[in-house]
C-alpha cells in the first residue's frame, strides 16, 4: 500500500507560525526517510491554527531540503487564481525539482468570507467557471491549445522535461466527475466529507476518460489519523483535534491547536469523550488497529494510495504517529 502525507501546517498551543512551518519541513524530511510516496501541504487563508497560506512559497524550501519524495499542493484553490499563473509556478517548480512535483487543485475558498473577498472579487464566478479553468490549466501545462487559439503561442515557461502530476481534490460528486472528464487523478478528502465517499470514488472510476498524461483512473483517499503505542493514548491525543474542530466551527479558541490539558478540561466526562469519538471520522488507535482500519478503508474505496493528515497536541506526538504507521505498514 502506498502512503503519503497531507500537512495542514498546524500552529500548536504555545507555538508560533515560524515553528509550524519549520516543523512542516521536518515532517517532509521524515516522510522521505520512512518511505512515504509524497508530501502535500495545504493552502488556507486567515484560519486560526494553520500557518500555510502559500504552498508555492513553502514547496521550494521543502524541495531544497529533501531529495526524492514527491512534493505538492493539497490544494491550489483555483477559483482565486488565473490558470496561466498557476501553470507558470508549478512548471517552474517542476523544472527545479524534476519528476517530483504534484499540482493538486481544488475549488474551496479555504478562508472566511472576508478573506475570500480580500483574495478575489469574483470567487463565486471562479467556482462557476471551474470546469473551464481546469481545462485551460491542463492545456497550459501540456501545451495543448489548438492552432489558432488565442493562447496557442503562449508558453507557461519554463517548460519542464516532466510536467507536474495533476490531481483534482474534492469531497463531492461534482469534483469526481470533473476529474474523470479531464482524465485527472482524483484525491477524495474522506476526513472532510459526510457524503457517500465510496460511491463518489466509484463514479469517478466509471466515468474516467483516459488522456495522454493518465490512461487509467488513479485515486488517493485522504484520511485523518492519530497513531500511538496504545489505543488509550491515541484517543487521548485525538481530543485536541476534536476540540479544535469544535472551536473552528464556533469561531472560538485561542488561535492555535488546543493543548492536551485544554482538551481534557473541555471533555471532562467519559460521556463527552465517547460522544465526540463516535461522531468523528478520525482514525485513532495503536499500530495494529490503525493498520486494520486503513486497510478496510483502502479496500472499501479501492484507493490506489492513502494520504494521512495528523494533528496532535505536540509536534513530537505527530512525528511519532507517522513513525508508528510507517513501521507497521511500509
Amino acid at each position: 500500500m502506498r502512503l503519503s502525507i497531507l500537512d495542514q501546517s498546524p500552529i500548536l498551543s504555545g507555538a508560533t507560525p515560524t515553528d509550524a512551518l519549520q516543523e512542516s519541513v521536518k515532517l517532509a524530511q521524515l516522510g522521505e526517510q520512512l518511505g512515504f510516496t509524497r508530501y502535500w501541504i495545504a493552502e488556507h487563508h486567515d484560519l486560526e491554527g494553520l500557518a500555510c497560506s502559500a504552498p508555492e512559497v513553502m514547496l521550494p524550501y521543502i524541495g531544497a531540503n529533501t531529495h526524492k519524495i514527491r512534493i505538492g499542493s493539497g490544494a491550489v484553490l483555483l477559483p482565486h487564481y488565473k490558470p496561466y499563473k498557476v501553470a507558470e509556478i508549478y512548471n517552474m517548480l517542476a523544472t527545479l525539482f524534476p519528476d517530483r512535483i504534484d499540482l493538486g487543485i481544488g475549488r474551496a475558498p479555504g478562508a472566511s468570507a472576508e478573506a475570500t473577498l480580500a483574495l478575489s472579487n469574483n470567487f463565486l464566478e471562479g467556482v462557476r467557471n471551474m470546469p473551464e479553468s481546469v481545462e485551460e490549466l491542463l492545456k497550459f501545462l501540456y501545451n495543448d491549445f489548438p492552432e489558432g487559439h488565442m493562447f496557442s503561442k503562449v508558453s507557461a515557461s519554463p517548460v519542464p522535461i516532466v510536467a507536474p502530476e495533476t490531481w483534482l481534490l474534492g469531497t463531492s460528486g461534482k469534483s469526481a466527475v470533473l476529474a474523470a472528464e479531464n482524465g485527472m487523478s482524483y484525491a477524495f478528502g474522506q476526513f472532510m466529507s459526510d457524503q457517500d465517499g465510496a460511491g463518489i470514488v466509484e463514479n469517478y472510476r466509471n466515468n474516467f476518460k483516459p488522456k495522454e498524461a493518465l490512461n487509467v483512473p488513479n485515486v488517493i483517499l485522504a484520511v485523518s489519523v492519530i497513531c500511538a503505542e496504545t489505543t488509550e493514548k491515541s484517543e487521548e491525543l485525538a481530543l485536541s483535534s476534536h476540540l479544535w474542530s469544535i472551536q473552528s466551527e464556533q469561531g472560538g479558541g485561542n488561535g492555535g491547536i488546543p493543548s492536551l490539558d485544554e482538551a481534557k478540561q473541555f471533555f471532562s466526562s467519559k460521556e463527552d469523550k465517547k460522544q465526540v469519538q463516535a461522531n468523528s471520522k478520525l482514525v485513532a488507535g495503536n499500530p495494529r488497529e490503525v493498520k486494520q482500519r486503513l486497510t478496510d478503508l483502502q479496500e472499501r474505496y479501492r484507493a490506489d494510495e492513502l494520504m494521512i493528515v495528523t494533528i496532535t497536541p505536540t509536534y513530537e506526538d505527530r512525528i511519532r504517529s507517522y513513525q508508528l504507521i510507517a513501521d507497521e505498514m511500509l
